[in-house]
C-alpha cells in the first residue's frame, strides 16, 4: 500500500520496471532496476546520460569555475576536494561540465556514460543539504559543502573527467558497487581509493541513490562536444554528447 501510495504522489512511470507491490520495501522501490535493459548507441563516439535527470546547468569550466545555477558559480578545484592531485584538477581547467539534478521520482541509478576506466574513487563527507532548485539559487557552494564521491576517470582515448556523486537532504547512502568500503553518511574522515585496470562499459550499472540527488561530470578541454542544454530533461540512454 506504501508502494502504491507513492507511485500515485510522484508520479512515477513504471512502465519499464515490476509492480509497486512487488518490491518488499520503499527504498527497494526507489532502487529499482529495470525490467528489461533500456536501449543505447553502441557507438563509441556518443556520450550516453548517465540516469533520468534534469540538466540544472552545463557549459565551459571558465577560470576554475562551473555555474552552480545560473548567476551562481562553484570552484572545479573545491568540488574536487584535497584529495585530488592539483595535475588531475587542472586536467578539466577550461574543459565542459554538465550539472545532472535527480527528483525523487526519478530512476535512482546510475550507469557509465562511456566506456571508461575508473583511476580512484574519493569519498568527502559534509552536509545533506537539499539539491532542489530553489536551494540552488540561495546556498552558495551547495556541491562544496555536500557530501560527495568524486570518481577520477579516463575516457578510451585517454582523455580525464570527473564523475561527482553529490549527496543531498534525505540522501543517506550513495552506493558505488566496485567500491564497498564507501559506506556514505557513516565516517566524518574522507578516505580514497585507487586502481589498476578498473573498467566500466557504457551503460554498466555502478549504483544508485537512496533518493534523488545531484552528479556533477567535468571534462576536459577537447573531450566532448555536449548536445544539451540547461533545462532539459535526460533520460538514461539518451546521447548527450560526441567524443571527439
Amino acid at each position: 500500500m506504501i508502494n502504491r501510495s507513492y507511485v500515485r504522489m510522484m508520479g512515477l512511470d513504471m512502465g519499464e520496471f515490476e509492480s509497486p507491490e512487488t518490491y518488499p520495501t520503499l527504498n527497494a522501490l526507489f532502487t529499482r532496476t529495470f525490467k528489461t535493459m533500456r536501449n543505447f548507441s553502441s557507438d563509441p563516439k556518443e556520450m550516453i546520460s548517465p540516469c533520468d535527470w534534469l540538466i540544472t546547468e552545463c557549459g565551459a569550466i571558465r577560470e576554475n569555475l562551473a555555474l552552480q545555477i545560473k548567476g551562481m558559480s562553484y570552484s572545479v578545484d573545491a568540488v574536487l576536494g584535497d584529495s585530488i592531485p592539483d595535475e588531475a584538477k587542472k586536467a578539466v581547467h577550461g574543459g565542459t561540465f554538465v550539472n545532472f539534478y535527480l527528483s525523487p521520482r526519478d530512476y535512482h541509478r546510475y550507469h557509465a556514460p562511456i566506456d571508461m576506466e575508473v583511476l580512484s574513487a574519493v569519498h568527502i563527507p559534509g552536509k545533506l543539504y537539499p539539491v532542489n532548485i530553489p536551494t540552488l539559487k540561495k546556498k552558495l557552494n551547495l556541491f562544496i559543502e555536500n557530501e560527495r564521491v568524486v570518481l577520477e576517470c579516463l575516457s578510451g582515448e585517454g582523455k580525464r573527467f570527473f564523475l561527482i556523486l553529490v549527496g543531498a537532504l534525505n540522501v543517506g547512502k550513495m552506493e558505488v558497487a566496485f567500491e564497498p568500503h564507501i559506506q556514505t553518511n557513516t565516517v566524518l574522515e574522507a578516505s580514497q581509493y585507487s586502481y589498476s585496470g578498473l573498467w566500466l562499459k557504457k551503460g554498466d550499472d555502478f549504483g544508485c541513490f537512496q533518493m534523488g540527488s545531484t552528479i556533477v561530470m567535468l571534462c576536459e578541454p577537447g573531450m566532448v562536444d555536449l548536445q544539451l542544454q540547461s533545462g532539459e530533461n535526460v533520460r538514461f540512454g539518451q546521447a548527450i554528447a560526441r567524443i571527439l
